[in-house]
């Protein structure tokens, strides 16, 4: 029986970076999957239902594989920070952030696409963003693309200068919880 193919089921180019770090080969196949949290849906079921969405819509396109998916969201007062439509919604985002501490989850599923097995995990991060002037995250906003990033930041950007401590895995921030997501991996080969 021959080694099942991996694919990332994600077009984020820090999922494929860190997911390189891992050693495995792998193809990426963006997935086409909703990710709106529903009405009343906790933030921890929110992530985890997004990222197994993702893989089984990827998984229904593919034979012979174990399908990777993730999802990352930024939690801060019980709301859930998406990706900012605009830049005044990212300075919107920081501002609430700056200051405070909040949470980053991660929800990790791998699924194998033939036979609909899979093994889930989530992480949970604490992250600490320093009181920030407001003309401070204008310029940040201006200076990098937080567009595709939840909460509107990149902790392994220029945001890092603003975050003085984390509680937590410094990956799950970026978008892919190492440990996590290679024991899963491990797991399923086995």
């Amino acid at each position: 029986m021959s080694k099942p193919q991996l694919v990332l089921a994600s077009k984020s180019p820090r999922r494929s970076e860190l997911l390189t770090l891992l050693g495995f080969g792998f193809t990426v196949v963006p997935s086409r999957a909703e990710e709106t949290p529903g009405e009343g849906e906790a933030a921890t079921d929110f992530v985890r239902r997004a990222a197994r969405d993702k893989g089984l819509e990827v998984a229904k396109r593919m034979t012979g594989s174990l399908v990777l998916s993730a999802d990352t969201i930024v939690v801060i007062d019980d709301e859930i920070l998406g990706k900012p439509i605009d830049e005044s919604d990212a300075i919107r985002m920081l501002e609430r952030l700056q200051g405070r501490r909040h949470s980053v989850y991660t929800g990790v599923v791998v699924l194998d696409s033939d036979s609909g097995a899979s093994l889930e995990g989530l992480e949970h991060t604490k992250v600490w963003f320093s009181d920030l002037a407001g003309e401070t995250i204008k310029d940040y906003v201006r200076r990098e693309d937080v567009m595709d990033k939840a909460g509107a930041y990149a902790i392994q950007g220029f945001a890092g200068a603003f975050i003085p401590k984390i509680e937590g895995n410094y990956h799950n921030v970026v978008g892919l919880p190492l440990p996590l997501t290679y024991r899963l991996i491990c797991q399923t080969l086995l």
